[in-house]
């Protein structure tokens, strides 16, 4: 099978299923990342506590850019402590799209679920893309302690500055 037939044939699936092809091929394309990465592979091998429901969640929020349309993360620096569940609250208050990009500590975190739009995605996060006034929230668990980088990858916002930095302190740190 040719890759066209391969993608129209995927397609199909996803319209049974009720999801838009392009949401379906998203997915997919993520967890053939999530499957190949070994960093991400180390990171499921963290067994969330039986109690995840029951564990308290420490809400943190971010901006992505705001109305003046600066190119800066607000705030742009994070720091968690591995062992304890956070939800990460994105909003975009600019007139233009952003992207929430840190792989490195993706892939050191274990993520129960992304919300955004009535949509719940499960599984390895690694970029979300933030429309005009969109908002996600991303309920995770950071693993391994560690200083990662955070960056806005749409072409010359980095550059302007759209950068933060997310640490994981170790889990016998109070929060």
């Amino acid at each position: 099978m040719n890759l066209i037939q391969t993608v129209r044939s995927r397609c199909h699936q996803f319209a049974r299923l009720g999801l838009p092809c392009g949401l379906g091929l998203l997915l997919t394309a993520m967890l053939d990342l999530f499957v190949a990465s070994p960093t991400a592979l180390a990171a499921t091998a963290f067994r969330p506590p039986s109690n995840l429901a029951r564990q308290p969640v420490t809400e943190v929020k971010v901006s992505l850019g705001n109305e003046a349309d600066e190119l800066k993360f607000f705030p742009d620096t994070l720091e968690f402590v591995s062992g304890k569940r956070y939800k990460l609250v994105l909003d975009n208050p600019s007139p233009q799209k952003h992207y929430f990009t840190a792989k490195d500590f993706a892939d050191a975190s274990w993520s129960q679920k992304v919300e955004a739009a009535n949509v719940e995605v499960k599984g390895a996060i690694h970029e979300l893309e933030l429309k005009p006034t969109g908002e996600a929230e991303w309920v995770f668990i950071p693993v391994k302690p560690g200083t990662y980088s955070l960056r806005c990858t749409i072409p010359g916002h980095a550059e302007a500055g759209m950068i933060g930095t997310i640490t994981i302190a170790s889990g016998s740190k109070n929060a």
